[in-house]
């Protein structure tokens, strides 16, 4: 399939919206989000309602819901098991803010910000453990087995990304071996429990989970370059975040390789010590040196890898929901 498949369908003002066509399913999502995260602990649903209720995008949720509906699901199990997706990823953002000191999401405090790193560290357990208990609902091993093989990966994922910290040296290979493991695996779980509920044939489960994995893949790729091109307003984060934590991203890596040694080296020390009082001159150099258009294209590629993905799937508005999805993703800004 050649590039402008992409554009077309970034431009076709008939394409459905596809959060408008899961709108009644998200409801019943955050309904039951609502009442399982009903706890004795004050503090714990204090803390799980103060960051489930900053918002943020639910695109796990909602590839879950767009593909069950895309398979033809009938059920009410894609409920709860949004839920538990939404849940294992919020236990991530806790623990992520704590390790990466983390004070801006989604446009306001990280809660290690608002109630401490302690009680972000163990209200991410609760919501862990809440998953997994109502993983069990769903009576499916094959479903138990994926969520649980996904939290596994993306915890070696969280590690690997931990050991990677101030390493300038890391190249694009093991930067994406974090991403798909630590992002992208969500999706690809996300994407695979669709298939699953209905028993779709193994090609059909195959298709689904490629679908996730390479979604995720060009979201935290986007997600990346806009920590060099975004707005601190619009992202909700601070914008150089990435650099402070010594992240050698994709935008950082290509940079090193297509600028001359100077431009290399600046961003070398900058990684390596974690200082961002040369922002201003990296963000020029990853613009001059083409990093940021070619970290897109690695996106596009992984957008257009997705839409291949759905070839083999029924198509119907759900299916063409999960094209403009992963089609809207190269038009990210926050």
């Amino acid at each position: 399939m050649s590039t402008p498949l992409v554009t077309s369908v970034i431009s076709s003002p008939n394409r459905p919206n596809p959060l408008a066509l899961v709108a009644p399913d998200m409801q019943a999502v955050d309904e039951v989000i609502a009442q399982r995260l009903a706890s004795g602990v004050p503090l714990v649903g204090q803390i799980s309602h103060y960051i489930i209720a900053a918002g943020g995008k639910r695109l796990r949720p909602v590839v879950l819901l767009l593909m069950a509906n895309a398979l033809g699901y009938t059920g009410r199990q894609h409920h709860n098991l949004a839920a538990v997706v939404e849940f294992i990823h919020t236990a991530t953002l806790l623990h992520d803010d704590v390790v990466d000191e983390s004070t801006l999401r989604r446009g306001r405090a990280t809660a290690n910000e608002a109630f401490g790193n302690p009680a972000s560290v163990l209200v991410g357990d609760f919501l862990y453990s809440r998953a997994f208990q109502m993983m069990v609902d769903a009576n499916n091993m094959r479903v138990m087995q994926t969520l649980a093989d996904a939290t596994n990966v993306i915890a070696e994922g969280e590690v690997q990304q931990l050991m990677n910290m101030h390493d300038a040296s890391l190249d694009e290979a093991g930067y994406l071996y974090v991403i798909r493991s630590k992002t992208a695996k969500l999706f690809e779980a996300s994407s695979r429990l669709a298939a699953l509920l209905v028993n779709a044939p193994p090609e059909i489960e195959a298709a689904c989970a490629a679908y996730g994995q390479a979604l995720g893949t060009a979201f935290q790729v986007i997600d990346d370059v806009l920590d060099y091109a975004g707005d601190a307003a619009e992202l909700g984060k601070n914008i150089g975040d990435d650099l402070r934590e010594g992240k050698a991203t994709l935008p950082l890596i290509i940079g090193m390789q297509r600028g001359n040694a100077e431009q290399a080296a600046l961003i070398r020390r900058a990684i390596e010590a974690g200082d961002t009082s040369k922002l201003s001159d990296i963000v020029q150099i990853v613009q001059s040196t083409g990093a940021l258009q070619a970290s897109q294209a690695s996106a596009h590629s992984e957008a257009q890898r997705a839409i291949e993905a759905l070839r083999v799937l029924p198509q119907n508005p759900f299916t063409e929901g999960l094209w403009q999805l992963a089609s809207q993703l190269l038009n990210r800004r926050a």
